[in-house]
């Protein structure tokens, strides 16, 4: 396990690569932006907008924008409707879980100030607990099935809708390094990235749970996809997210402020919709090594907001310290006993890079 020279990311990121100097590709695609000319890509982005610009009439939706609430989703909308004109059709998937007052509000203010129609799809709530469960205890991601639906559920209703072009966020793996790390403004792989990806359906027919009740868990097929023009913002505009947090605000967005400080967060505006699906993020710390907090920071010392060594304070504080309304609002959801749950937890942490001191778990690699 080492950790990129420049940021405080770990080798042990799925799909990330490093460079002859110990340099991470996420560090490496950030520095590659100073080549790339935005306006020519804002021009492609123009372009493309104008080939769907009214085509189901002048009054009709001609873009589809998979959204949460969240920041990123509010600077989305900002840039489709406000900037190029367009009319777009929002999609969410809600997880279920138990939402945080500026969660609740975010999802209602991104329709109310754009003006906008919103779709939002709550997945069947009996199934979703059923695959929790095993995929949670078997693989160590709870929220397999929700992830699943998020990059799923688009793509069916853009087809339904005519909306071929269905507009993402960012591009996880280029943008932070990770599986598929081109710089493409194409999203017809999203689907392959590894996060709702690699657990056969039938797989998941457990603890009463039937194909009937997976209803979008398989893409459209590839004829389908085919037509369709999914994309990322993000290869054409410079993504960051302070600054989507910043024109967020601006139109009405709330972050956790007043509200919940959250432990094993070194900020308090991504992922703020729903304590229990932290539980999802965080297990990444006890098989990777890595969480939230260094995927921040890691962020932070790209823009040039924090140095190197504050990082690695601030990721040493935080990264392992699961919230514990994270823990318990899962437990109510899920039906856990926090023992019961933790048990589970513990049986996740990767033995390679990490050592049991009888009381905690302890990385066996320091963050220097």
């Amino acid at each position: 396990m080492i950790f990129c020279t420049e940021c405080v990311m770990p080798s042990t990121r799925p799909g990330i690569s490093f460079d002859a100097n110990g340099v991470c590709s996420a560090c490496v695609a950030y520095t590659n932006r100073s080549l790339v000319d935005y306006n020519k890509r804002w021009e492609e982005l123009e372009a493309l907008c104008n080939k769907y610009r009214g085509m189901n009439g002048p009054d009709g939706y001609d873009c589809m924008i998979a959204v949460s609430g969240g920041k990123d989703s509010h600077y989305q909308v900002h840039i489709m409707k406000d900037k190029l004109k367009m009319n777009p059709l929002l999609v969410s998937v809600e997880d279920n879980f138990k939402m945080t007052n500026a969660g609740a509000h975010n999802l209602r203010n991104i329709s109310e100030a754009f003006g906008c129609d919103l779709i939002s799809m709550k997945p069947n709530l009996r199934a979703q607990k059923a695959v929790m469960k095993y995929t949670f205890e078997q693989h160590g991601k709870p929220t397999y099935f929700i992830d699943r639906y998020i990059y799923t559920y688009p793509l069916h209703m853009a087809e339904k809708f005519n909306t071929p072009l269905l507009v993402y966020g960012e591009n996880v793996g280029y943008e932070y390094g990770g599986f598929g790390a081109t710089d493409t403004y194409s999203a017809k792989d999203q689907i392959k990235n590894g996060v709702a990806s690699g657990i056969d359906i039938d797989e998941l027919i457990v603890n009463g749970a039937n194909r009937k009740d997976l209803n979008f868990f398989q893409a459209p097929d590839e004829v389908v996809i085919e037509k369709l023009e999914p994309i990322y913002l993000s290869y054409f505009v410079e993504w960051n997210s302070f600054k989507n947090y910043n024109i967020a605000k601006k139109y009405g967005f709330h972050d956790l402020t007043h509200e919940w400080n959250r432990t094993h967060h070194v900020e308090q505006m991504d992922q703020i919709d729903s304590p229990a699906y932290l539980v999802h993020s965080w297990l990444k710390y006890p098989k990777f090594g890595h969480a939230s907090a260094t995927d921040y920071c890691s962020r932070m010392i790209r823009y040039g907001m924090i140095s190197r060594e504050e990082s690695i304070n601030l990721v040493k504080k935080h990264d392992h310290d699961l919230d514990p309304r994270s823990v318990r609002e899962f437990c109510e959801f899920s039906g856990y006993t926090e023992k019961e749950f933790w048990e589970v937890i513990d049986r996740h942490y990767n033995r390679e890079i990490f050592k049991n001191t009888g009381c905690e778990w302890v990385l066996k690699y320091e963050l220097t």
